[in-house]
């Protein structure tokens, strides 16, 4: 768990996923540095394609965490 909070990249990048499964739009990146707003945003376009592949929730949670 505290591997998670300290990778700050992987982190933008399950957030953003979160984000672009549940349909939320890709304006609303809360990060302004970069490089974590790059991690944030390819984060919600796997996130969004899986979404319109038709994956479950819990089927996109464990591919996002599988990678």
């Amino acid at each position: 768990m505290r591997r998670q909070k300290r990778d700050m990249s992987d982190r933008a990048f399950h957030k953003g996923y979160q984000a672009g499964f549940s349909g939320k739009n890709k304006d609303m990146c809360p990060h302004q540095q970069e490089a974590l707003r790059q991690h944030w945003l390819t984060g919600w376009r796997e996130g969004r394609q899986d979404s319109w592949e038709g994956y479950t929730q819990v089927e996109a949670l464990q591919k996002s965490y599988a990678q």
